[in-house]
């Protein structure tokens, strides 16, 4: 009687055909327009910024995991997505060195020091962003740039509350990072994603609705569509609501979780922008979602079939 030789391993034992790195090869397809009109918006430093920001987060991710004996996972391309959004929010009259110094602390201090991808208790560019914003402010809020010498649309918006150009808003003719401009480009990626499956509305949905619901009660203007239309297309709450806040890894797995978590995320946005001192929040608002996900899973993980309470 011949042996059967039985493979014995921990659940899931269905799974998935789709592999890590083709869900970040989509994604990288995704912020393509985003990356190309920011280079065609500011010109060749902006293709700097994205490719040495880029090659930076590889490259650290690589030479940890060599010198730590760990498995190179540089081929899932995570560190690249890492690294192309960290350069599309930075500002691109930033000096050339801040992103790889952004992308050495996204990779190593970020993501591999908590176990590398899937460990990570926060969104690692974002991470990294709010690390730039605190240790070299004065780069990280510098938009002047060739004609581009003006403050931001939502810095204006916030000083004196109004709207300069709402379709140069849209389009993305107005100063910024170099990602976070054009709306329009931002959308072309973000409907790719939900037409591959990659993501759904249920995050950057109930975030972009409770953001709004929140502008209309406490933004002293009512429903003012010109007035809500320029903080929906303004800073970075479109690149955060479609690209950094559907992160895999930091958002909630489950569905109801995943709803309270963007209203959690437009509430912060909003109170940021409107009673902070910034212009900005959402990625201060994305990193401080991330730390409530475990509570917001806990809270929402759906009982097992046939489950029953303490009994009294």
């Amino acid at each position: 009687m011949s042996e059967v030789m039985l493979n014995v391993s921990a659940s899931p034992h269905v799974r998935a055909k789709v592999r890590t790195c083709h869900i970040m090869q989509m994604v990288i397809v995704a912020l393509l327009p985003a990356a190309g009109y920011g280079i065609f918006h500011f010109g060749y430093r902006a293709a700097l910024h994205i490719l040495l920001t880029v090659a930076a987060a590889v490259i650290a991710e690589y030479l940890f995991e060599y010198f730590m004996h760990r498995p190179i996972t540089t081929g899932d391309c995570s560190a690249v997505v890492t690294g192309l959004l960290l350069a599309l929010n930075l500002p691109v009259a930033a000096p050339l060195w801040i992103g790889p110094l952004g992308s050495v602390f996204a990779i190593i201090v970020v993501k591999q020091l908590f176990g590398g991808l899937g460990q990570n208790f926060m969104n690692p560019a974002l991470g990294a962003r709010c690390f730039l914003l605190l240790s070299f402010a004065g780069h990280m809020t510098n938009f002047t740039y060739d004609t581009y010498s003006a403050a931001t649309p939502l810095a204006t918006l916030k000083e004196t509350g109004e709207v300069l150009d709402l379709q140069a808003m849209i389009t993305g003719n107005v100063a910024g990072t170099i990602g976070e401009t054009s709306v329009i480009a931002i959308l072309i990626g973000a409907v790719f994603l939900i037409l591959m499956g990659v993501i759904d509305f249920r995050i950057p949905g109930s975030y972009l609705l409770s953001f709004a619901a929140f502008i209309c009660v406490f933004g002293g203007r009512g429903f003012d569509v010109t007035y809500l239309s320029a903080q929906l297309a303004g800073g970075g709450l479109m690149l955060g609501a479609w690209f950094m806040a559907t992160d895999y890894v930091t958002a909630p797995i489950t569905k109801g979780g995943q709803y309270i978590y963007g209203v959690l995320l437009g509430i912060l946005t909003g109170l940021f922008r409107l009673f902070g001192p910034s212009a900005e929040g959402v990625s201060y608002a994305i990193i401080l979602g991330n730390l409530f996900v475990p509570l917001i899973e806990k809270i929402t993980v759906p009982r097992p079939f046939g489950w029953e309470g303490k009994r009294k």
